[in-house]
Protein backbone atom coordinates (compact mmCIF):
# COMPACT_ATOMS: atom_id res chain seq x y z
CA UNK A 1 0.00 0.00 0.00
CA UNK A 2 1.26 3.45 -0.86
CA UNK A 3 0.84 6.72 1.03
CA UNK A 4 0.06 9.90 -0.89
CA UNK A 5 2.81 12.38 -0.06
CA UNK A 6 5.06 15.24 -1.08
CA UNK A 7 8.71 14.43 -0.33
CA UNK A 8 11.99 16.28 -0.77
CA UNK A 9 15.21 14.24 -0.54
CA UNK A 10 18.68 15.75 -0.21
CA UNK A 11 21.63 13.55 -1.21
CA UNK A 12 24.84 14.42 0.66
CA UNK A 13 26.93 11.76 -1.08
CA UNK A 14 28.58 8.59 0.21
CA UNK A 15 25.17 7.03 0.80
CA UNK A 16 23.88 9.73 3.20
CA UNK A 17 20.45 11.20 2.48
CA UNK A 18 17.81 13.19 4.33
CA UNK A 19 14.11 13.33 3.45
CA UNK A 20 11.26 15.55 4.52
CA UNK A 21 7.66 14.55 3.81
CA UNK A 22 4.10 15.76 4.15
CA UNK A 23 1.98 12.60 4.10
CA UNK A 24 -1.76 11.91 3.91
CA UNK A 25 -2.78 10.55 7.32
CA UNK A 26 -6.37 9.58 6.51
CA UNK A 27 -5.78 6.24 4.76
CA UNK A 28 -3.44 4.45 7.17
CA UNK A 29 -2.28 6.72 10.02
CA UNK A 30 -5.39 7.42 12.11
CA UNK A 31 -5.78 4.88 14.93
CA UNK A 32 -8.77 6.74 16.36
CA UNK A 33 -9.69 9.43 18.89
CA UNK A 34 -12.13 7.85 21.32
CA UNK A 35 -14.70 9.59 23.51
CA UNK A 36 -14.81 7.28 26.52
CA UNK A 37 -18.06 8.83 27.73
CA UNK A 38 -19.74 6.67 25.09
CA UNK A 39 -18.10 3.42 26.21
CA UNK A 40 -20.15 0.29 26.83
CA UNK A 41 -19.33 -3.18 28.10
CA UNK A 42 -20.26 -4.75 24.75
CA UNK A 43 -18.12 -2.22 22.91
CA UNK A 44 -15.08 -2.78 25.12
CA UNK A 45 -15.35 -6.56 24.76
CA UNK A 46 -15.63 -5.96 21.01
CA UNK A 47 -12.35 -4.04 20.95
CA UNK A 48 -13.64 -0.44 21.11
CA UNK A 49 -13.16 1.43 24.38
CA UNK A 50 -15.41 4.31 23.36
CA UNK A 51 -16.98 6.14 20.45
CA UNK A 52 -14.48 6.93 17.70
CA UNK A 53 -14.73 10.68 17.16
CA UNK A 54 -12.14 11.62 14.54
CA UNK A 55 -13.05 15.14 13.44
CA UNK A 56 -11.39 14.97 10.04
CA UNK A 57 -7.89 15.97 9.02
CA UNK A 58 -6.45 19.47 9.44
CA UNK A 59 -2.83 18.73 8.66
CA UNK A 60 -0.79 16.09 6.88
CA UNK A 61 1.64 14.02 8.92
CA UNK A 62 5.09 15.64 8.89
CA UNK A 63 8.01 13.22 8.63
CA UNK A 64 11.78 13.72 8.65
CA UNK A 65 14.33 10.98 8.00
CA UNK A 66 18.11 10.57 7.88
CA UNK A 67 19.44 7.46 6.15
CA UNK A 68 22.89 5.96 5.57
CA UNK A 69 23.20 3.33 2.81
CA UNK A 70 26.47 1.40 2.65
CA UNK A 71 27.71 -1.92 1.30
CA UNK A 72 27.18 -3.48 4.74
CA UNK A 73 23.53 -2.37 4.92
CA UNK A 74 21.70 0.74 6.09
CA UNK A 75 20.89 2.78 9.18
CA UNK A 76 17.86 5.02 9.40
CA UNK A 77 16.45 7.44 12.00
CA UNK A 78 13.10 9.11 11.54
CA UNK A 79 10.56 11.21 13.41
CA UNK A 80 6.92 11.97 12.61
CA UNK A 81 4.31 14.44 13.84
CA UNK A 82 0.57 13.65 13.72
CA UNK A 83 -2.27 16.10 14.43
CA UNK A 84 -5.25 14.68 16.37
CA UNK A 85 -8.39 16.67 15.56
CA UNK A 86 -11.62 15.42 17.14
CA UNK A 87 -15.33 16.00 16.74
CA UNK A 88 -17.76 17.82 19.02
CA UNK A 89 -18.63 16.57 22.48
CA UNK A 90 -22.29 16.41 21.43
CA UNK A 91 -24.39 16.47 18.29
CA UNK A 92 -23.83 20.15 17.41
CA UNK A 93 -20.98 22.65 17.39
CA UNK A 94 -22.28 24.58 20.40
CA UNK A 95 -21.22 21.62 22.62
CA UNK A 96 -17.56 22.38 21.86
CA UNK A 97 -14.69 19.96 21.39
CA UNK A 98 -11.21 19.33 22.79
CA UNK A 99 -8.26 21.27 21.43
CA UNK A 100 -6.12 19.61 18.78
CA UNK A 101 -3.28 17.56 20.21
CA UNK A 102 -0.14 16.81 18.26
CA UNK A 103 1.28 13.31 18.61
CA UNK A 104 4.70 12.14 17.56
CA UNK A 105 6.73 9.03 16.81
CA UNK A 106 10.46 8.25 16.68
CA UNK A 107 12.03 5.26 15.00
CA UNK A 108 15.44 3.66 14.51
CA UNK A 109 16.08 0.97 11.92
CA UNK A 110 19.09 -1.13 10.95
CA UNK A 111 19.64 -3.53 8.04
CA UNK A 112 22.74 -5.73 7.88
CA UNK A 113 23.73 -7.35 4.59
CA UNK A 114 26.65 -9.52 3.44
CA UNK A 115 26.41 -11.77 6.49
CA UNK A 116 28.34 -15.08 6.43
CA UNK A 117 25.27 -17.34 6.14
CA UNK A 118 24.89 -16.79 2.40
CA UNK A 119 24.71 -14.39 -0.53
CA UNK A 120 21.79 -12.00 -0.25
CA UNK A 121 21.02 -12.93 3.37
CA UNK A 122 19.89 -9.99 5.48
CA UNK A 123 18.98 -9.05 9.06
CA UNK A 124 16.50 -6.21 9.61
CA UNK A 125 15.60 -4.70 13.00
CA UNK A 126 13.50 -1.70 14.00
CA UNK A 127 12.45 0.02 17.22
CA UNK A 128 9.77 2.67 17.64
CA UNK A 129 8.16 4.85 20.33
CA UNK A 130 4.91 6.76 19.83
CA UNK A 131 2.94 9.31 21.83
CA UNK A 132 -0.41 10.05 20.21
CA UNK A 133 0.66 8.58 16.85
CA UNK A 134 -0.12 4.89 17.38
CA UNK A 135 -0.17 3.79 13.73
CA UNK A 136 3.59 4.23 13.46
CA UNK A 137 3.81 1.19 15.77
CA UNK A 138 0.51 -0.73 15.54
CA UNK A 139 0.36 -0.69 11.75
CA UNK A 140 -2.53 -1.65 9.51
CA UNK A 141 -1.13 -5.16 8.86
CA UNK A 142 -1.81 -6.14 12.48
CA UNK A 143 -4.29 -3.43 13.43
CA UNK A 144 -4.80 -1.74 16.78
CA UNK A 145 -8.12 -3.27 17.90
CA UNK A 146 -8.58 -6.85 19.13
CA UNK A 147 -11.48 -9.04 20.25
CA UNK A 148 -10.31 -12.65 20.42
CA UNK A 149 -12.11 -15.71 21.79
CA UNK A 150 -10.76 -19.04 22.98
CA UNK A 151 -11.51 -21.99 25.22
CA UNK A 152 -12.11 -21.94 28.97
CA UNK A 153 -12.43 -24.60 31.63
CA UNK A 154 -14.62 -22.42 33.87
CA UNK A 155 -16.91 -20.49 31.49
CA UNK A 156 -18.68 -20.70 28.15
CA UNK A 157 -15.52 -19.39 26.47
CA UNK A 158 -12.64 -17.04 27.19
CA UNK A 159 -12.19 -13.59 25.65
CA UNK A 160 -9.31 -11.15 25.30
CA UNK A 161 -9.85 -7.60 24.08
CA UNK A 162 -7.74 -4.50 23.59
CA UNK A 163 -7.63 -1.23 21.71
CA UNK A 164 -4.87 1.30 21.01
CA UNK A 165 -6.23 4.60 19.64
CA UNK A 166 -4.18 7.76 19.20
CA UNK A 167 -5.95 9.66 22.00
CA UNK A 168 -8.86 9.34 24.43
CA UNK A 169 -11.02 11.89 26.24
CA UNK A 170 -14.34 12.25 28.05
CA UNK A 171 -17.01 14.83 27.39
CA UNK A 172 -15.69 18.15 28.69
CA UNK A 173 -12.02 17.11 28.93
CA UNK A 174 -8.98 17.57 26.72
CA UNK A 175 -7.34 14.73 24.81
CA UNK A 176 -4.98 12.30 26.54
CA UNK A 177 -2.50 10.53 24.28
CA UNK A 178 -1.85 6.80 24.23
CA UNK A 179 1.83 5.88 24.48
CA UNK A 180 3.24 2.81 22.75
CA UNK A 181 6.61 1.24 22.10
CA UNK A 182 7.73 -1.78 20.14
CA UNK A 183 10.37 -3.52 18.10
CA UNK A 184 10.43 -5.96 15.21
CA UNK A 185 13.02 -7.87 13.27
CA UNK A 186 13.60 -10.53 10.65
CA UNK A 187 16.34 -12.74 9.25
CA UNK A 188 16.15 -13.89 5.62
CA UNK A 189 18.22 -16.78 4.23
CA UNK A 190 18.49 -17.53 0.50
CA UNK A 191 18.74 -21.27 -0.18
CA UNK A 192 19.37 -20.68 -3.88
CA UNK A 193 18.33 -18.08 -6.49
CA UNK A 194 14.72 -19.38 -6.38
CA UNK A 195 14.01 -20.18 -2.71
CA UNK A 196 14.35 -18.18 0.51
CA UNK A 197 13.06 -18.44 4.08
CA UNK A 198 12.62 -15.71 6.68
CA UNK A 199 11.94 -15.89 10.41
CA UNK A 200 10.46 -12.76 11.93
CA UNK A 201 9.08 -11.46 15.20
CA UNK A 202 7.52 -8.38 16.76
CA UNK A 203 6.48 -7.11 20.18
CA UNK A 204 4.59 -3.97 21.16
CA UNK A 205 2.96 -2.42 24.23
CA UNK A 206 0.23 0.21 24.57
CA UNK A 207 -0.17 2.26 27.75
CA UNK A 208 -3.10 4.43 28.86
CA UNK A 209 -2.87 7.48 31.10
CA UNK A 210 -4.77 8.26 34.28
CA UNK A 211 -7.79 9.78 32.50
CA UNK A 212 -8.28 6.75 30.25
CA UNK A 213 -7.87 4.22 33.03
CA UNK A 214 -10.27 6.08 35.34
CA UNK A 215 -12.92 6.43 32.63
CA UNK A 216 -12.77 2.76 31.65
CA UNK A 217 -12.15 1.10 34.98
CA UNK A 218 -13.30 3.50 37.68
CA UNK A 219 -11.29 4.61 40.68
CA UNK A 220 -11.19 1.16 42.29
CA UNK A 221 -9.84 -0.54 39.19
CA UNK A 222 -12.45 -3.31 39.20
CA UNK A 223 -15.17 -1.60 37.19
CA UNK A 224 -15.87 -1.09 33.51
CA UNK A 225 -17.28 2.22 32.17
CA UNK A 226 -18.06 3.42 35.68
CA UNK A 227 -20.69 0.73 36.36
CA UNK A 228 -19.92 -2.31 38.45
CA UNK A 229 -19.53 -5.49 36.42
CA UNK A 230 -19.72 -8.50 38.70
CA UNK A 231 -16.76 -10.84 38.45
CA UNK A 232 -14.10 -8.37 37.22
CA UNK A 233 -11.08 -8.87 39.51
CA UNK A 234 -8.61 -6.71 37.55
CA UNK A 235 -9.31 -3.87 35.12
CA UNK A 236 -6.53 -2.31 33.06
CA UNK A 237 -6.74 -1.27 29.37
CA UNK A 238 -2.94 -1.53 28.91
CA UNK A 239 -1.86 -4.49 26.78
CA UNK A 240 0.95 -6.05 24.79
CA UNK A 241 0.97 -8.12 21.62
CA UNK A 242 3.71 -10.39 20.30
CA UNK A 243 4.13 -12.21 17.00
CA UNK A 244 6.52 -14.83 15.63
CA UNK A 245 6.40 -16.09 12.06
CA UNK A 246 8.11 -18.18 9.41
CA UNK A 247 7.72 -17.54 5.68
CA UNK A 248 9.13 -19.46 2.71
CA UNK A 249 9.07 -18.00 -0.80
CA UNK A 250 9.56 -19.62 -4.21
CA UNK A 251 10.28 -17.40 -7.22
CA UNK A 252 10.36 -19.70 -10.28
CA UNK A 253 10.64 -16.76 -12.71
CA UNK A 254 11.28 -13.07 -12.24
CA UNK A 255 8.38 -11.12 -10.69
CA UNK A 256 6.34 -14.25 -9.82
CA UNK A 257 6.49 -15.44 -6.19
CA UNK A 258 4.60 -18.12 -4.28
CA UNK A 259 4.81 -18.03 -0.48
CA UNK A 260 3.62 -19.82 2.64
CA UNK A 261 3.54 -17.73 5.82
CA UNK A 262 2.87 -19.30 9.24
CA UNK A 263 2.45 -16.83 12.15
CA UNK A 264 1.62 -17.06 15.86
CA UNK A 265 0.12 -14.06 17.66
CA UNK A 266 -0.22 -13.67 21.44
CA UNK A 267 -2.42 -11.00 23.03
CA UNK A 268 -1.29 -10.17 26.58
CA UNK A 269 -4.26 -8.25 28.01
CA UNK A 270 -4.52 -7.04 31.60
CA UNK A 271 -8.15 -7.78 32.47
CA UNK A 272 -9.03 -10.70 34.75
CA UNK A 273 -12.17 -12.31 36.10
CA UNK A 274 -15.22 -14.28 35.02
CA UNK A 275 -18.10 -12.09 33.84
CA UNK A 276 -21.53 -12.36 32.28
CA UNK A 277 -21.55 -10.15 29.19
CA UNK A 278 -23.19 -9.79 25.79
CA UNK A 279 -20.32 -9.30 23.30
CA UNK A 280 -20.59 -7.04 20.28
CA UNK A 281 -22.98 -8.39 17.67
CA UNK A 282 -20.32 -8.42 14.95
CA UNK A 283 -18.59 -11.32 16.75
CA UNK A 284 -21.74 -13.51 16.63
CA UNK A 285 -21.08 -14.56 20.24
CA UNK A 286 -24.05 -15.10 22.59
CA UNK A 287 -24.67 -13.45 25.94
CA UNK A 288 -22.95 -15.83 28.34
CA UNK A 289 -20.33 -16.15 31.06
CA UNK A 290 -16.81 -15.48 29.74
CA UNK A 291 -13.38 -15.77 31.32
CA UNK A 292 -11.17 -12.69 30.76
CA UNK A 293 -7.93 -14.21 29.52
CA UNK A 294 -4.91 -13.79 27.23
CA UNK A 295 -5.44 -15.16 23.71
CA UNK A 296 -3.41 -16.87 21.00
CA UNK A 297 -4.01 -17.40 17.32
CA UNK A 298 -2.18 -19.15 14.49
CA UNK A 299 -2.49 -18.00 10.88
CA UNK A 300 -1.37 -19.70 7.66
CA UNK A 301 -1.31 -17.43 4.62
CA UNK A 302 -0.76 -18.90 1.15
CA UNK A 303 0.02 -16.24 -1.44
CA UNK A 304 0.72 -15.94 -5.17
CA UNK A 305 2.14 -12.56 -6.22
CA UNK A 306 2.77 -11.31 -9.75
CA UNK A 307 4.56 -7.99 -10.23
CA UNK A 308 4.79 -6.09 -13.49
Amino acid sequence: TGVNQFTYTADFGQGVTASFSAEDATAYYQAGNQNLSGASVAGIVGGANGVNAIGGSRSPNLVAMVRVDQAWGLFQASVAAHDNHVAYYGATEVTGHPDDKWGWAAQLALSIKNIPTGAGDVINIQGVYTDGATRYNFQNLAGSSYSMFGSSGIAYQSVGFANAPDTVYVTGSQQESIKTWGFRGAYTHNWDPYWNTAIYGAYAQAQYGSLGKAAICGVGGTFVTGAAVAGVTSCNPDFAIGQVGLITRWTPVKNLTFSADLAWTHLDQKYAGVVAVAPSGVTAKPAAVYELKDQDTITLLLRAQRNW
